[in-house]
């Protein structure tokens, strides 16, 4: 039976990672790296953390959710690794077609931007945006704490196991 787990966070969260070991974990699997989505833009494009963007996000979110759905459809265990707050579950939702699991990873603001500056060969750096980003998760994550994982509580190993734990248990669906 296919699945479709959404990680998401701010970026420095860690999604990248725990989404990648969560996806190996499982067999037959895809991972949908919703970041990509944002580079088929060519002209017009806005910085996705740009007030002036929702437009834009609202599609890209939909399409996002388009594509982990034909995975999951299609007979694989499906995670999407991206910045999906709580403010974008229904729109993602509705492109699904139903229920899905949603874990938000979410360390201190000074782990995301100390994780944003050793990185390298990633396109996002703005640590302004970061910090606004991060303060949204924090403020909107009140209404699903139960979904809220601090992917700075142990290596990723030990984050994946956590999430894997509330999985069997039932504690991530959305929908």
């Amino acid at each position: 039976m296919s699945s479709l787990l959404v990680v998401s966070g701010p970026p420095g969260a860690g999604k990248s990672t725990i989404a990648a070991a969560l996806a190996d974990r499982l067999d037959p699997s895809a991972l949908v790296e919703g970041d990509q989505f944002f580079h088929f833009l060519r002209n017009g494009a806005i910085e996705p953390w740009r007030p002036e963007s929702q437009r834009q996000n609202e599609v890209i979110t939909r399409i996002q959710a388009a594509t982990a759905r034909r995975y999951r459809d299609g007979g694989y265990h499906t995670l999407f690794d991206g910045v999906l707050g709580p403010w974008f579950l229904d729109s993602f939702r509705a492109a699904t077609n139903g229920p899905f699991e949603y874990v938000v990873l979410l360390p201190s603001l000074d782990v995301c931007l100390e994780r944003i500056r050793a990185r390298d060969g990633h396109d996002f750096s703005d640590e302004n945006a970061a910090v606004s980003m991060h303060a949204q998760f924090v403020e909107a994550c009140d209404g699903v704490r139960e979904h809220v994982v601090d992917s700075a509580s142990g290596s990723p190993t030990e984050v994946a196991d956590a999430i894997e734990s509330r999985r069997a248990s039932g504690r991530l669906w959305f929908g």
